[in-house]
């Protein structure tokens, strides 16, 4: 918004500038812009929706490479000299893990604890990387782009959560155990109906598998493009003070598009690992008629109120 207002500034002798021609200088292309190009002579695809193989570096790339530098930088500054006594940096570090680690252990249990260092991997890395228009300048600054609004990065990090879902599903299950997950066959030993109907469902669920990298990219990359544009058109309409709102709403939404990906990662790691036979006796403790006196006042299926 101050670069936006010296320039209203600089261009105040020629007259007030076309809000239109302000919108559009605001607004980032779908695809990014190639920052170093290693194949000058064969031109880029300029649609978003073509395969384009053109090996270059672009404004996200070069962005993303920051975030991963800085993020490094400070794991290594906090780790690197680790006491019994934390000192300032160790204990914010620490914190920082050990509310990982509670958040994670909250969704799935003890089964999620191997996967913490993932789930923050993935949590801080979306986080900083939504950030970096706000924080690098990276809309005024055609060198870096927000990598989270750049499709490329966002279905490579949902193919990283795809691939790591289903290892880890073999890795615990084996081929045979996992696979049985989605071709299950034992419900023709209670009839032709209920075989039919576990191949089915079975079927669905396999599909689903590959749609999921597709709702979390598309996810992630909708969010932060569309933020980006919102921003964009404000602070070209409005130059000072009143896009303030708008900044903090694209940080929130920065915030809890990080924590979704990293919480729906963890979460499809520890649907893949559990077996078949865990998800057929999930069902509550309290679904059978338990044991011992019945208290009067809360009628069948509930233990009496122990005495004291």
């Amino acid at each position: 918004m101050v670069v936006d207002a010296i320039a209203l500034i600089a261009d105040a002798p020629r007259g007030f500038p076309d809000p239109k021609v302000t919108i559009l200088q605001n607004l980032e292309p779908v695809p990014p812009n190639i920052v170093w190009d290693f194949a000058p002579g064969g031109a880029a695809s300029t649609s978003p929706l073509v395969v384009d193989f053109h090996p270059s570096i672009t404004s996200s790339i070069l962005a993303s490479w920051i975030v991963i530098a800085a993020l490094l930088v400070i794991s290594i500054l906090a780790t690197r000299r680790m006491t019994l006594v934390p000192g300032g940096l160790q204990n914010v570090f620490e914190w920082i893990y050990e509310q990982f680690a509670n958040f994670a252990d909250g969704l799935g249990g003890p089964a999620a604890r191997p996967y913490v260092s993932l789930f923050s991997a993935f949590f801080l890395f979306i986080m900083f990387a939504n950030w970096t228009d706000l924080i690098l300048f990276g809309d005024k600054i055609s060198a870096l782009r927000t990598p989270t609004s750049d499709l490329n990065i966002t279905i490579g990090l949902a193919l990283v959560t795809f691939v790591i879902t289903h290892v880890e599903g073999v890795r615990a299950l084996g081929l045979r155990g996992y696979l049985g997950k989605f071709f299950n066959f034992s419900g023709f030993r209670r009839g032709v109906a209920d075989g039919l109907i576990d191949v089915y469902v079975g079927l669905i669920e396999f599909l689903l598998e590959f749609f999921k990298p597709v709702t979390l990219s598309f996810r992630l990359f909708g969010n932060l493009y569309g933020g980006g544009i919102m921003l964009g058109v404000f602070t070209a309409l409005i130059i000072a003070f009143v896009p303030i709102p708008f900044v903090a709403l694209e940080g929130f939404i920065g915030f809890i598009q990080a924590l979704i990906f990293a919480s729906l990662t963890l979460m499809y790691i520890l649907t893949a690992i559990e077996s078949h036979h865990e998800e057929e006796h999930a069902a509550p403790a309290f679904a059978s008629e338990p044991e011992g006196d019945v208290g009067p006042s809360l009628g069948a299926g509930f233990p009496a109120e122990p005495a004291h």
